[in-house]
C-alpha cells in the first residue's frame, strides 16, 4: 500500500530535481532554492511527510525525514534534502565534490498507524516485511526504518533487535516490554 494519492511522474521528476538544487545549494553555501507553490499540483501543494535518502557509490550517505505532516510536501523534500546533506549525525556534511556520486531517493509517507498487539510473537506476525515502515516507541525515544530496509534486514526478529539498538535501547527490548508501534507505508522514487 502507499500513499493514496500518488504522484505524478512529472512531480516525481520536479521532487527530485527540487532535492538535488537543494542539496548543490547547501554544499556551495548558497540558500536552499525559492518554491513558488503556485502553479504545482495539488499534491506538490498539500502537507506531506517525507524521508531523503542520499547513497554514495551504493552506501548509505544521510537520511533523514519526518514521519508527521506539518508543511506542504514540496517544502518538506526540499528541507529534508538539505538536512540529510548537513545533519545525518552519522556522517559529515556532504562536500561540493562528492555531489556528482549522490544519488537520491525520495520516500512519501502515509500516516502512521498504531499496530495493535498482545506479546511479541504476535506482533513478529503482524509485521509486512517490504510493505510496512515500522516506528517503535519507549516513552520519548522512538526509532523508525523505513520498509526499504526490509531489503537488507529481511528477519522480522532481526528487524526489530536493530530498530531497537537504532533507538538507543537493548535489542531484547521489543520482547521483554510492550512498547508503541506504528505502521506506515511509502511512495518511493529515486533518480
Amino acid at each position: 500500500m502507499v500513499p493514496e494519492q500518488l504522484l505524478s511522474e512529472s512531480d516525481r521528476k520536479f521532487l527530485l530535481s527540487l532535492a538535488r538544487r537543494s542539496i548543490e545549494n547547501y554544499a556551495n553555501g548558497e540558500p536552499a532554492p525559492p518554491v513558488e507553490l503556485k502553479g504545482l499540483s495539488q499534491r506538490l501543494r498539500d502537507q506531506g511527510a517525507s524521508f531523503v535518502t542520499l547513497t554514495c557509490h551504493g552506501y548509505l550517505r544521510g537520511c533523514i525525514g519526518t514521519l508527521e505532516p506539518y508543511q506542504s510536501l514540496t517544502e518538506d523534500v526540499r528541507e529534508h534534502a538539505i538536512a540529510a546533506a548537513s545533519q545525518d549525525y552519522r556522517f559529515p556534511p556532504v562536500q561540493t565534490n562528492e555531489i556528482k556520486d549522490i544519488k537520491i531517493e525520495i520516500s512519501c509517507l502515509t500516516r502512521p498507524e498504531p499496530l495493535e498487539y498482545k506479546n511479541p510473537d504476535e506482533l513478529l506476525s503482524k509485521l509486512r516485511p517490504n510493505i510496512d515502515g515500522v516506528v517503535i516507541q519507549d516513552g520519548m525515544r522512538r526509532a523508525t526504518f523505513l520498509p526499504q530496509v526490509w531489503e537488507k534486514i529481511p528477519d522480522p526478529q532481526e528487524f526489530l533487535e536493530e530498530l531497537c539498538m537504532k533507538m538507543g535501547c537493548r535489542p531484547d527490548l521489543w520482547r521483554k516490554k510492550k512498547m508503541d508501534v506504528f505502521t506506515y507505508q511509502v511512495e518511493e522514487f529515486h533518480e
